[in-house]
């Protein structure tokens, strides 16, 4: 049987003692605990959404060592099935291209398999949407508008609409990520497609408001934190591939993507409910002021933001300085020991 076959298999409902063993065994280096936790994310993504707060809980306590509770996986949630050519869909995308991916190419790139998932996961992803204790209530709600520029280009200095005016403008953004048209989102049912909207049309304000840099790493980071607010199905879509990209391609920076994703996810579940807040009416006000009103922290990794981009581009001193905090970080991980706090790199 080979590895993509057992990742198939093995994507299916586990028990937390299960999850812990695989957690243990990737902290070590295993590849098959890589592969089991790859594959159980990807059974919560595309076939058991319901099922998601549990194994992510369970993860994330683990990974992070935090003595959090973890309650068993419950049993006789609705699943949809995993059929052939979802299968091959997936590992087109995981396959990629010869040049890799970027940001905007990933992203496209996962919302395609959409396409390839069996119809009934569209109905259990919505009512997971509506039972969503971070989104049933924004979800009753209509589909909001598109965004208006011109509006954000007259907010005050240092205001949030200010700030998202600015990050629109010098990155050269589309306002809402993806055109949410192209994504023929209004084919979808209503609660999935406020959703999604609403989430395209936010993520940048929940860049600038909970502390997520634009850089790779905390691209994938945001991913977990909105995951864990809204059981946004996309956002689990997303780790899923980015954590089998990593065990099929790029085996040594899977503990480092676990670290960015539990910690994100955590920081999630810590912050109160944000699809809530009527972010139209912040946008004169200031990211501090809006913070302090909202009980809102910002993320914090013991990594840096840009840490896969100094990887990339940074000289041969920085890389080895980097190389060696890693490898002080895996040594770590191996021996359980309390997680350094990574502030000399």
């Amino acid at each position: 049987m080979t590895r993509r076959e057992r990742l198939q298999k093995a994507t299916t409902r586990v028990d937390v003692a299960t999850i812990l063993a695989a957690v243990a065994e990737a902290k070590r280096g295993s590849s098959e605990g890589r592969l089991k936790l790859t594959a159980l994310m990807t059974w919560v993504a595309y076939s058991c959404p319901d099922a998601t707060t549990a194994v992510c809980d369970a993860i994330s306590a683990a990974w992070l060592g935090n003595g959090a509770p973890t309650l068993e996986i419950p049993r006789g949630l609705p699943e949809a099935p995993l059929e052939d050519s979802f299968w091959q869909a997936f590992w087109a995308v995981v396959d990629g291209n010869d040049e890799g991916y970027d940001a905007l190419t990933i992203t496209v790139a996962v919302a395609s398999l959409a396409a390839a998932v069996h119809p009934l996961l569209g109905e259990i992803a919505d009512d997971h949407a509506r039972n969503h204790r971070g989104a049933a209530e924004a979800v009753k709600k209509s589909i909001p508008g598109h965004t208006d520029i011109k509006a954000l280009s007259q907010c005050p200095q240092g205001s949030l609409g200010q700030s998202l005016h600015t990050m629109i403008i010098d990155n050269g953004y589309d306002p809402e990520v993806l055109d949410r048209e192209s994504l023929a989102l209004s084919q979808l049912p209503h609660s999935l497609h406020y959703l999604n909207a609403r989430i395209l049309q936010m993520h940048d304000v929940w860049h600038l408001v909970a502390g997520y840099d634009t850089t790779s790493s905390n691209e994938i980071a945001i991913s977990a934190f909105q995951l864990a607010q809204f059981g946004h199905n996309y956002s689990s879509m997303f780790l899923s591939a980015v954590m089998a990209i990593s065990t099929f391609k790029e085996p040594r920076g899977f503990t480092i993507l676990m670290q960015i994703i539990t910690e994100a996810w955590q920081h999630g579940k810590d912050t109160p409910v944000m699809m809530d807040i009527e972010w139209e009416k912040e946008w004169n006000n200031s990211l501090e002021s809006i913070r302090m009103t909202h009980n809102i922290s910002t993320y914090h990794s013991i990594f840096p933001a840009d840490l896969l981009e100094s990887i990339e581009n940074a000289s041969i001193w920085r890389k080895l300085q980097l190389g060696y905090q890693i490898v002080r970080y895996n040594l770590r991980l191996k021996n359980n020991s309390q997680l350094p706090e990574l502030q000399a790199l």
